[in-house]
């Protein structure tokens, strides 16, 4: 036996259009058929068509009668991505909140960025493809384990 990837997260939203949204709009991603389970939701694929991402709404994304909000005891996702400045900028334009890193003595970049439903997602990127140098990061948008940003800083407080 061998785990050889992971197959797809699923992540339950109070707001499945702004979630599609994210994903397809920030991610670059793509709406796919997801069979009908009698409640709303949507999967979304990665580049190869095959939906990693599958999302759910309504009855069976409540706990308690209510959606919760955030990753639990998940800390984040990360997804392999390329393209760090066309992927910065949609962040950017979409008015995501972000922070960064470079992963010491790796190639490996990381943005971070929540999902509407506040699930940490860690884009990253393998800098020997990207074709350009190693991006500097702003102080302020240093990624911090276990310091929360953007809507979960809110949530926080």
């Amino acid at each position: 036996m061998q785990v050889t990837g992971l197959f797809h997260v699923a992540i339950k939203t109070n707001d499945l259009d702004a979630t599609v949204k994210f994903y397809t709009d920030v991610l670059g991603m793509k709406l796919v058929h997801r069979p009908d389970f009698g409640f709303p939701g949507a999967w979304i694929a990665a580049g190869d068509g095959v939906p990693i991402v599958h999302i759910y709404a309504g009855g069976p994304a409540l706990v308690d009668g209510r959606t919760p909000y955030g990753t639990g005891s998940l800390d984040h996702v990360s997804l392999t991505i390329k393209g760090w400045d066309e992927c910065l900028e949609r962040v950017k334009k979409l008015g995501y909140d972000w922070r960064a890193a470079i992963v010491p003595g790796t190639s490996l970049w990381q943005i971070f960025v929540h999902d509407p439903s506040g699930v940490m997602m860690e884009l990253t990127f393998d800098g020997k493809v990207e074709g350009r140098p190693t991006p500097e990061i702003p102080a302020d948008r240093v990624y911090q384990a276990g310091k929360p940003f953007g809507s979960l800083k809110a949530k926080a407080a």
